[in-house]
């Protein structure tokens, strides 16, 4: 009993005493690799019982300056910043100025009909259907250094005519839902959406150095530069000129962040109901629950209740996880690339509550449940192989030198993968990230399960085509999208079958299925007419069955 009450009295000191240097040298560690004068790299904020209990900058803030990062520095923080686009109009719904049934064309009505069965409560929920902006403007030929603005990217939405899946039906992450969002709160607000959070959530709040960026020209006081990696060069900068808001753009600081955690908690700003209203999951139209709220993810980790995103864009990547509770949080704000925020929160999670976990897993070895059979262990060829995420999204797993290599297909990365139990696998020098491989038939696994702070994505193995059995001359042509308002060109070069957007470098297609072909732009799949290709339908990540037309 004496020990229990001194465990406990240990977790509540937390970071006093001897603890504190155990403590901080672990999580300090974790972020070693980046702690140097060369290298980009984060800030770090722990936050617990309204207290800011940790916090500290690694790595470079500017490389040019030699500007060290810390809990001042402003970064972007991508996706993360949903949870403030969802908060004004949560507030505005609270004002009485907008519901959350209200629909897309009541407020546009230059959207198509299917935008009379959009609410507002779909795009909050990411069960709208609509096709993601960012991924249209990749299928347009647009790349990162193209500029486009806000009606350009309205026009392209209003052009689409037809919607991923029926409104409800599914969760499938878009960013136009909640670019939409912004747009909303201008119509009802008759301000901007920077402008409406600034006067109701920052001020208020006294986050005196957050806002949305929306103006690229912009000077921001004490902003951390972004960086890739450059092989050839150690960093490089990544940046952008595009001002949309909405689904990201928020400029912010650890401190600052804290403040936004404390009002969760109490605040004279926010009430009770706003937060009911923000952590409400979405229910799917067959009365499914899903693990998305309102600019949230609600999950849990290992058994504790989590309230968290992340974000990424350009040479920015950040994390916000709160464990509600506890009343921990943990805040990651990167300004590398290459960072992987999420699954160091998890990371330093692991250290700060780890007197908590073994007691979540205790209550739940002690259910009652019986334990599941262990699936067989299978040798690494058996797992070698293909596996679909969505439409042209595949992850490449290989065998090289009795070690599992993964590429993923949309952005070339390659990493090993090595085995830490069973048919699970983990990369090296970060278990934030699970691969566990099952369902064998004719002696290979069949799917591909990657746990991700508590977000699971299933994969399938894509079976084997005999290109030979093949014409590819049937595909070549030309085929036009009226949504997207581009051309695809196919040709045949050397008997490989290559794709063009106008003028733009080609690149190498292949065989998928029966009429249908894999590309660097989605899954193509054909259409014929009287034994002729007319056309395809392409589906491409967070879009799909985009309609094409042979032209030639």
């Amino acid at each position: 009993m004496k020990k229990k009450i001194i465990a406990f009295l240990l977790y509540l000191l937390g970071f006093s005493g001897f603890g504190q240097a155990i403590e901080s040298n672990a999580i300090d560690s974790l972020f070693a690799e980046w702690n140097t004068t060369q290298s980009p790299g984060c800030a770090l904020g722990i936050m617990r019982n309204g207290q800011l209990i940790y916090s500290k900058g690694y790595g470079m803030a500017n490389l040019e300056y030699t500007i060290p990062n810390s809990d001042s520095t402003v970064f972007r923080i991508g996706s993360t910043s949903k949870q403030f686009t969802a908060a004004c109009i949560i507030l505005l719904v609270e004002q009485g100025r907008l519901t959350l049934d209200e629909t897309l064309q009541e407020i546009f009505p230059d959207f198509p009909d299917y935008a009379k069965k959009i609410t507002i409560r779909h795009l909050l929920n990411h069960t709208s259907g609509i096709r993601d902006y960012l991924q249209l403007s990749f299928l347009k030929g647009l790349g990162d250094d193209d500029f486009y603005t806000d009606d350009d990217v309205m026009a392209w939405l209003v052009n689409q005519s037809d919607l991923n899946f029926e409104p409800g039906a599914e969760f499938l992450y878009s960013n136009s839902g909640y670019w939409l969002l912004g747009q909303i709160v201008l119509e009802v607000a008759g301000m901007n959406l920077a402008e409406f959070a600034a006067r109701e959530l920052f001020q208020p709040l006294g986050m005196e150095h957050t806002h949305f960026h929306n103006d690229h020209n912009r000077i921001v006081k004490y902003r951390a530069s972004r960086y890739v990696p450059d092989p050839r060069d150690g960093y490089k900068i990544s940046m952008t000129t595009l001002d949309m808001i909405g689904d990201g753009g928020i400029f912010t600081t650890i401190k600052d962040l804290k403040k936004w955690d404390d009002a969760y908690y109490q605040s004279s700003v926010l009430s009770h109901s706003f937060w009911e209203m923000m952590t409400q999951q979405g229910i799917l139209n067959n009365g499914e629950q899903i693990d998305y709220a309102s600019g949230l993810f609600i999950a849990d980790y290992k058994g504790l209740k989590t309230i968290r995103h992340g974000g990424a864009f350009v040479g920015f990547r950040a994390e916000m996880l709160r464990f509600p509770e506890q009343h921990v949080t943990i805040a990651i704000l990167a300004n590398r690339g290459d960072a992987r925020p999420s699954s160091l929160a998890n990371q330093v999670a692991d250290i700060i509550l780890k007197d908590v976990f073994p007691a979540q897993e205790k209550i739940k070895k002690d259910d009652g449940a019986v334990p599941a059979r262990q699936p067989e262990k299978l040798n690494l060829k058996q797992l070698a192989g293909n596996y679909e995420l969505q439409a042209g999204m595949v992850l490449n797993v290989t065998l090289e030198n009795d070690t599992l290599v993964v590429e993923q297909s949309w952005d070339k990365v390659v990493y090993q993968i090595v085995r830490t139990d069973g048919n699970t696998f983990v990369i090296p020098h970060n278990d934030g990230i699970l691969f566990t491989f099952s369902k064998v038939e004719d002696g290979f696994s069949q799917q591909l399960e990657v746990l991700q702070s508590g977000n699971k994505m299933h994969l399938y193995r894509k079976p084997t085509m005999d290109p030979s059995q093949v014409n590819l001359a049937d595909y070549a042509g030309d085929y036009y999208s009226q949504e997207l308002d581009v051309t695809y060109h196919f040709r045949l070069e050397d008997d490989i079958l290559v794709v063009q957007i106008d003028k733009k470098a080609t690149a190498a297609c292949s065989i998928s299925g029966p009429d249908a072909i894999s590309m660097y732009l989605g899954l193509a799949r054909f259409r014929r007419g009287e034994g002729k290709i007319t056309g395809f339908e392409l589906d491409s990540g967070r879009v799909k069955n985009l309609k094409f037309v042979r032209t030639d």
